[in-house]
């Protein structure tokens, strides 16, 4: 699975500067394309196999997140285009694209921007923040026999954002959609789940 990644977010895509865009597309975008070649190389070009990376969800852009959006979207292709060139020697590539999801990363970012994302999270369809749990559920589907005639696809999981603004989004301390919190390693605790919007 190509999870590696990171960003910093910068108020307008012009305050980028060259070397800030080539950090986040190297690690981004070449660094999975590495990745894939190199386990490709290893073992899958003669056992097959399932490749998933983790993008975002890019398809409106990425606001405050130019470099990343612009690394993403290029994974997304070549997601697609490995999916295609490497599907005779059985291997699938996917991807998934995670919303705003409540983990360590978040909290990260200058407040300002924390209080955007969960804005923006409250506007979702779903009305809150997603889990880990919820993203690691797409990854372990994608990798799986069940996912065997999925391939070039990237899964969003993020609550139905790319619904707006048509979305109607709950009523004030509602979650419409209940959230799935249950792999140990990332289960949140009540008053985490409280702060992501998970709880009704």
């Amino acid at each position: 699975m190509n999870n590696a990644g990171g960003q910093f977010g910068s108020p307008a895509a012009a305050a980028i500067s060259s070397k800030g865009w080539r950090s986040v597309v190297d690690l981004n975008l070449t660094g999975t394309f590495l990745m894939s070649r190199a386990v490709h190389a290893a073992s899958m070009a003669d056992a097959g196999g399932a490749i998933v990376s983790i993008v975002a969800p890019v398809e409106n852009g990425f606001p405050f997140f130019a470099h990343s959006g612009a690394a993403r979207a290029g994974v997304i292709n070549l997601t697609k285009t490995l999916a295609n060139e490497w599907a005779p020697s059985g291997v699938r590539v996917n991807a998934v694209a995670p919303g705003a999801i409540y983990s360590s990363g978040i909290r990260q970012y200058p407040e300002e921007l924390q209080r955007q994302i969960a804005r923006r999270a409250r506007q979702t369809a779903a009305g809150r923040f997603g889990t880990e749990s919820e993203v690691a559920a797409a990854v372990l589907f994608l990798l799986s026999p069940a996912a065997s005639f999925v391939t070039g696809e990237t899964v969003l999981v993020d609550g139905g954002s790319q619904l707006a603004p048509a979305a109607t989004p709950p009523p004030p301390g509602k979650a419409a959609l209940g959230a799935f919190n249950s792999f140990r390693l990332a289960r949140l605790a009540p008053a985490e789940l409280e702060e992501a919007g998970c709880r009704r």
